[in-house]
């Protein structure tokens, strides 16, 4: 009698990531294009649609850009080292179940000089911080404090593996989002943006992504970026915050033609940070498609 096949860990996100979009996807799901030959993700992040489209086109040819070098850099030490990385973030996995606050106050002061160094701080800390936030001081330096977690999942050496290999193929930059525009240029390809949100309250401003603010000069950039995508019949999606200042964007006649106008669809998200637990809950958002 034959033994039974291992069981292969599906590729999904490793990182956990504020605004992820992983419990959003079965709402996505309907409005992403059946067809495209490339798919861009300018604001990768924890990549939650990059995973999931990898399972539904196993072929897919992908280019993954982000302004983040950090999270770029972790990216490329998962697809191309990753036997490496494993025994590296096996150690902070021994280092913080002896040590937990100390340890992570270390690791996340302490500079590391190699890149796969870099990249397995990186995922010990978003591991071990609050909310797995990503954040930067002026100076670029992490400072999201410490979680409360009993026994955080440091090391997943069977899921590091599988993402490996659906990154192996997939062209992974530093890159501004503008610059999708050197490439995208057909109704061969599908662009994903997943900026970070327009804030709608004066507690809901997460958009210290990385030292940079994402600023409402740029929420327009990225909308003019959007109706150019558009003109050159790229398939484009969204998301963003459902608010005045979005839909006034994306409604304004004098970007975009008329007929090309895009679609605002309501989608139903869970707002799971807020300092304030009766502030979380369901919230609309905006998925904003060129079809």
């Amino acid at each position: 009698m034959s033994a039974a096949a291992p069981f292969r860990v599906l590729p999904r996100p490793f990182l956990k990531w504020a605004g992820g979009k992983s419990r959003l996807i079965e709402q996505y799901q309907p409005y992403f294009p059946q067809t495209f030959t490339t798919y861009y993700e300018p604001f990768l992040g924890g990549g939650a649609v990059f995973f999931y489209l990898t399972q539904q086109h196993p072929s897919l040819q992908a280019i993954l850009t982000d302004i983040n070098p950090e999270l770029i850099n972790t990216y490329c030490c998962v697809r191309d080292r990753v036997e490496e990385l494993i025994l590296l973030l096996e150690e902070h996995q021994l280092e913080h179940s002896k040590h937990e606050q100390n340890y992570y106050y270390w690791v996340r002061s302490h500079s590391y000089k190699t890149d796969i160094e870099k990249a397995a701080r990186l995922i010990y800390l978003n591991k071990t911080c609050y909310n797995g936030l990503y954040r930067e001081n002026s100076k670029g330096e992490f400072n999201v404090p410490i979680g409360r977690y009993k026994t955080p999942k440091i090391c997943q050496p069977d899921l590091l593996r599988s993402v490996s290999l659906v990154l192996k193929p997939a062209q992974i930059k530093v890159r501004k989002f503008d610059r999708v525009l050197d490439f995208a240029n057909s109704s061969e390809d599908f662009v994903y943006f997943d900026p970070p949100y327009y804030p709608i309250s004066s507690t809901s401003n997460f958009t210290a992504y990385s030292r940079e603010n994402f600023k409402e000069s740029e929420q327009i950039q990225l909308r003019d970026v959007f109706a150019e995508l558009i003109e050159r019949q790229v398939k484009v999606i969204q998301s963003n915050s459902h608010c005045a200042f979005i839909e006034n964007l994306y409604s304004d006649e004098r970007a975009f033609q008329v007929d090309r106008l895009p679609k605002l669809r309501q989608i139903s998200a869970s707002r799971g940070i807020n300092s304030n637990s009766c502030k979380r809950g369901k919230i609309s958002e905006f998925l904003i498609t060129s079809v």
